[in-house]
């Protein structure tokens, strides 16, 4: 005999139906439920209860070939405009009923070809819904100090709800200092430290979850993927996506490993995993024999390979190998075209979710 978990899909279901169901019709007063699937964190966090039962191991199958079924293709870039269309719908309400819309700040340093590409793809969807933008821009070599004022004006500015700082940051800038001299009720990138430590504490709820992560999620559920019981791997444990990954998902009541570049094993460890999430930046890490046949694969790396045969010179390139992994998986994600409008759906929501507690508007 031994301790095992009851599982919380069979317990909750045949203990706490009234519960199951208001995780999914608890009203907010952002009214965020309007516009995502996902419930407040807090309505998630039940106690574990354990049991005893006996103890049955599953030796998991290692499989080595495709089979002929296609994966269904989350369109990340439908989704994100079908959110993107009711986030216009209450920055319109807004403007009518306070004659205040949200404001996004980005403070971008240097020139790397990417940052500008994505703060120009920001400031692009904020038009598109009716977000006021602001974009400081500094030099390569710009002192700490100017980065600092930069993100303490934006602090002060009333009419400014979100503040991001475009990451990486060069190398001679403390990118700890950085973020945390970000203002913790504008942090709508959720790195912020206590946004982050509330994400992983059980009854708490962060300000803003950040921005790829709670995509992850959403596109998830809308694709009708059951997370609660499921074995989850995530691969990459970055601050930005791997580390606030993992937690969510545990948030979820998922089974959650994290894959790093220290993991022994990390194909076969993957490949017992109902959902993967991949944010490690290497392209084509993960190879259809890493997924279990039927798995989740929701793929977040988006590096630039060199491509003449592209309008600007590359193209973006997935931590999966996707002609493999389409062959395997149930569900997955493309690059470009995934998580990435997700991300910057994200951001525009936890904007517009600022600038409702801010100017106290629901």
């Amino acid at each position: 005999m031994g301790l095992v978990a009851v599982t919380w899909h069979n317990f909750l279901r045949k203990c706490h139906p009234q519960k199951i169901r208001s995780l999914h019709t608890l009203k907010v007063d952002h009214q965020l439920d309007q516009i995502l699937l996902s419930p407040p964190l807090a309505s998630l966090d039940i106690r574990d209860i354990w049991t005893p039962k006996s103890y049955c191991q599953n030796i998991p199958e290692v499989h080595k070939s495709f089979n002929e079924q296609n994966a269904v293709v989350l369109d990340g870039k439908l989704i994100s405009m079908e959110i993107k269309s009711k986030i216009a719908d209450e920055v319109r309400r807004m403007k009518k009923c306070l004659g205040k819309v949200p404001g996004l700040a980005v403070v971008l340093v240097g020139e790397r070809r990417e940052s500008q590409i994505y703060v120009r793809n920001k400031v692009t969807a904020c038009e598109e819904v009716g977000i006021s933008s602001m974009v400081t821009e500094l030099s390569t070599d710009c002192a700490e100090a100017e980065v600092h004022n930069a993100v303490m004006q934006y602090n002060k500015d009333p009419s400014i709800h979100g503040i991001l700082v475009q990451l990486p940051l060069p190398k001679h800038l403390d990118e700890e200092k950085v973020l945390d001299a970000v203002c913790l009720a504008k942090d709508v990138d959720g790195f912020h430290p206590l946004n982050i430590g509330n994400l992983a504490i059980a009854g708490r709820e962060p300000l803003f979850t950040p921005c790829t992560p709670k995509g992850c999620i959403e596109l998830l559920l809308r694709a009708g993927v059951e997370i609660t019981g499921k074995k989850a791997v995530v691969i990459g444990r970055s601050n930005i996506v791997g580390l606030p990954t993992s937690l969510l998902l545990q948030r979820h009541h998922a089974t959650v490993t994290v894959v790093h570049a220290f993991t022994e094993n990390s194909k076969q460890v993957t490949c017992e995993a109902d959902i993967v999430v991949s944010a490690a930046g290497l392209p084509n890490l993960v190879r259809g024999d890493w997924i279990k046949p039927g798995a989740v694969v929701i793929d977040v790396g988006t590096t630039p390979v060199e491509d003449p045969s592209y309008e600007d010179g590359y193209r973006l390139v997935g931590d999966v190998c996707f002609e493999e992994a389409v062959r395997v998986a149930s569900i997955i994600t493309p690059v470009p075209g995934g998580v990435g409008p997700m991300t910057v759906a994200m951001l525009l929501l936890n904007t517009l979710d600022s600038a409702k507690r801010i100017l106290n508007f629901t």
